[in-house]
């Protein structure tokens, strides 16, 4: 009996010349629609898929594979006389390779304002189907869900060398690619639906690249983009220059555009291990990296620079007289990259929706045996929450400089303290297991700027203590969340330092 493969394909990717190395190898092709007509034009011998069923296709062509002379030909096991005899039968063939790719759901739902109807429309059933029971008996069955895989397919039938491992490993490409798309449609209803904690939660993600290793030498590590990136992630930033990022160099620097994209004005956020280690903002930002490296000349030393300007060449000097790890802006002039390319090893990324604000999105967290999922954090305070509760009032500008520092301190690991001064972040004490130690930690680091200064912090105030240590710093006005059942200890600990607080009501815990 002559062997028989049937190929229907969306991308016609190669499909042409695959028909006809297999047709050389003495395959009888079967196809479907506009893929019968692609191969028919270019000189294939393929016959329809209604000459092998018997049926017309029907329903817009909704209906033409969903047929027991498809099904049955590709699921009978060969090694199995009862099947083989069923086959006999009804007169059925047997289908021995199947070539499909599955209607473009992906990039329908991407187009500008698709109908839902349109969406709805690109889901494939036939599709699925047909490579599932060919995956599910893959000893007798080659199964080609990839276009890239052509050639191989064709060498190793050459060769004979199509073997059972091999056919396990088409098969497995089948069931990732039929999930991712299952995934794809699940998310895309669930987005319509409004619904945030699904009972099931299923994930469908792309390789961008595999890394040397991860956090630590002895670990692996790959990145993966969203099926649908947004514009704004760092999967879209061209790299202009530089070596490979590395998976501490994507996480830093998605922290740090997390920070950029709090604020309008020209602003420049250096980060180390994904905490702020200067922030400034200014009328430029030339001025405000200056003002940024100014913060913590030390902790920068290696960091990741974020940029919601161009950045020109003064700055482009500026910044290459230390070792930075990635500067990551909405642009760069001509003559600015040409000072970068002087430093080979420095990863400079281009990302031109760099300050688009995000909407809606979640942060996942893998613990053992589960995952924690939560919406991301994507607000600052309710300014008809915001509550004086000292004696005295904030003036304008201290009120403008606690806005700035709260800003920062969301962005800082808790327990997290912000010492600010003319919209630079000056002092930063991230990460510590007690209030009182970040707060020492951020004015010891703010030092004289901490005098005139003020302080946010991610949470409330347990105790007065904290209060107390920023008066003797000359710190001016505290912004936190309130909250604490000793509010009022630190209310009067502000009223006799003369300092204004201002309770906001909303925590900013980042761990």
């Amino acid at each position: 009996m002559k062997k028989r493969a049937l190929i229907s394909v969306s991308d016609k990717t190669g499909v042409v010349e695959f028909a006809k190395e297999l047709e050389k190898l003495g395959y009888e092709v079967v196809s479907t629609g506009g893929t019968l007509k692609t191969l028919l034009d270019n000189g294939v011998k393929a016959i329809s898929i209604t000459d092998v069923t018997g049926f017309r296709e029907c329903l817009d062509g909704r209906v033409k594979t969903l047929h027991p002379a498809v099904h049955a030909g590709l699921l009978a096991r060969r090694d199995i006389k009862e099947h083989m005899d069923s086959l006999k039968e009804m007169g059925y063939n047997t289908i021995d390779l199947v070539a499909v790719n599955l209607y473009p759901f992906k990039a329908t739902i991407q187009k500008p304002n698709v109908t839902h109807e349109e969406a709805i429309e690109n889901i494939d059933i036939g599709g699925p189907t047909m490579l599932r029971s060919a995956a599910k008996n893959y000893k007798d069955v080659l199964v080609v869900c990839e276009p890239t895989d052509y050639n191989e397919v064709i060498e190793r039938i050459k060769n004979k060398t199509d073997d059972e491992n091999f056919r396990l490993m088409l098969s497995y490409k089948v069931y990732r690619h039929t999930a991712a798309y299952d995934s794809l449609i699940s998310s895309y209803m669930q987005n319509k639906l409004g619904i945030d904690f699904p009972e099931h939660i299923t994930f469908a993600y792309d390789k961008v690249q595999e890394m040397r290793y991860g956090e630590n030498p002895h670990q692996g590590a790959a990145f993966y983009a969203e099926p649908i990136v947004p514009k704004n992630s760092l999967a879209c930033a061209e790299q202009l220059g530089g070596k490979e990022l590395s998976y501490n160099n994507i996480n830093d620097a998605n922290g740090a555009l997390d920070l950029l994209r709090e604020f309008d004005e020209p602003t420049v956020v250096a980060s180390k291990h994904t905490n702020p280690c200067g922030v400034a903002t200014a009328k430029d930002i030339y001025t405000a990296y200056v003002r940024a490296y100014e913060c913590d000349p030390v902790s920068i030393f290696g960091g990741i620079v974020a940029c919601n300007r161009t950045v020109d060449k003064r700055t482009a000097e500026e910044m290459t007289k230390i070792f930075l790890e990635i500067v990551i802006a909405p642009d760069f002039t001509a003559d600015a990259l040409e000072v970068f390319a002087k430093k080979k090893n420095l990863r400079i990324l281009r990302l031109p929706n760099i300050a688009d604000k995000v909407t809606k999105a979640y942060d996942f967290k893998r613990v053992h045996g589960g995952l924690l999922v939560q919406q991301k954090d994507l607000s600052l305070y309710d300014k008809k929450d915001c509550k004086v509760v000292t004696k005295r009032a904030p003036t304008k500008e201290e009120m403008k400089q606690l806005d700035f520092a709260y800003k920062v301190v969301k962005h800082t690991k808790s327990n997290a303290i912000v010492v600010a001064n003319d919209c630079a972040a000056y002092g930063v004490g991230p990460g510590q297991t007690n209030r009182i130690w970040a707060t020492e930690q951020a004015i010891e680091r703010a030092g004289d700027h901490a005098k005139g200064g003020v302080l946010a912090s991610d949470a409330f105030f347990p105790f007065d203590d904290c209060v107390h240590a920023a008066a003797k710093a000359g710190i001016t006005a505290i912004i936190q969340p309130g909250g604490s059942i000793r509010d009022e200890d630190s209310i009067k600990a502000c009223d006799e330092a003369g300092i204004a607080m201002v309770f906001v009501g909303e925590r900013h815990f980042k761990h």
